[in-house]
């Protein structure tokens, strides 16, 4: 199910090299992979197919939603439009992205893990688990601190990241940005629950591999409706945050200088470059 996510590695690629490592994704998603699974050569070949199909389709279906989405994102901030609807569409239209990969991809992976043998299922599985006790070691490690500690801590990172893509902040996007820190609620234990939830549901669907003639069809939906294994409260407080953080982003929207705007915009086209590049 990881694999999903090689499909965006694009977002984090600079303009310049960007069509390159689209180009070769193969090679960045073995690197990911070997980490998990180690395919035999008749697997690999397999699994080159469908990357292959995955990439056309992504390339032919999907580089121009993002294109046009980056556009209307730009024409809004040039046109100060950027409020709490159209930014929380913007989060919306991003989580389809996200879904349609997967709606996409998830029925083959499901095939291909038929001919996954024992040894490589018990590897992934602990490979998983290894990372849920990693997970649960920052947890713990940041339960430990104060709340006042967790507070500045997310405080940090957010004025990080928003500065990343504006500029320096003014004292009132500062905070604009203090206010809402509050507001966010954390998911820390709901997250690691859901990720052990669903992976023991996976677990308990590999037993069975061998006898259960719906088993494709079994790992393929559960890995399109990940919501059921994510609990109510976890689903509410990720709803929460999804508002809270689009008020605060239209928030500061209403702030932004001449110049925030300017280097904001210049932001998304080096995006809309990206994209176009894959396109190519």
């Amino acid at each position: 199910m990881r694999l999903v996510t090689v499909l965006f590695l694009f977002l984090s690629l600079t303009a310049c090299s960007s069509k390159l490592a689209y180009n070769n994704l193969d090679w960045w998603v073995y690197w990911y992979l070997d980490d998990y699974i180690e395919l035999n050569d008749e697997q690999e070949e397999r699994f080159d197919d469908y990357l292959s199909n995955w990439l056309r389709w992504h390339k032919q279906s999907e580089l121009e939603r993002y294109r046009k989405q980056l556009t209307t994102l730009k024409q809004q901030v040039k046109n100060d439009q950027l409020n709490y609807e159209t930014v929380y569409a913007h989060m919306n239209d991003i989580r389809g992205h996200w879904e349609r990969v997967r709606s996409e991809i998830s029925p083959e992976l499901a095939e291909l893990s038929t001919d996954l043998t024992e040894q490589q299922i018990v590897s992934l599985f602990a490979t998983l688990e290894k990372d849920n006790k990693e997970e649960e070691e920052e947890r713990d490690e940041f339960l430990q601190q104060s709340q006042e500690e967790r507070l500045e801590k997310r405080m940090e990172s957010m004025i990080e990241n928003v500065e990343e893509r504006i500029g320096d902040l003014t004292n009132e996007q500062t905070q604009i940005i203090a206010t809402y820190n509050t507001q966010f609620v954390s998911t820390s234990n709901e997250w690691l629950e859901y990720r052990r939830n669903i992976q023991n549901a996976a677990r308990r669907l590999f037993v069975t591999k061998s006898t259960n003639p719906n088993f494709v069809k079994d790992l393929t939906y559960l890995m399109q409706n990940p919501d059921d294994y994510r609990s109510e409260s976890y689903q509410r407080a990720s709803a929460h945050n999804m508002q809270v953080a689009a008020t605060l982003i239209a928030e500061i929207a209403t702030t932004l200088s001449a110049e925030q705007k300017e280097t904001l915009i210049e932001n998304i086209d080096e995006f809309i470059t990206i994209v176009s590049n894959f396109q190519k």
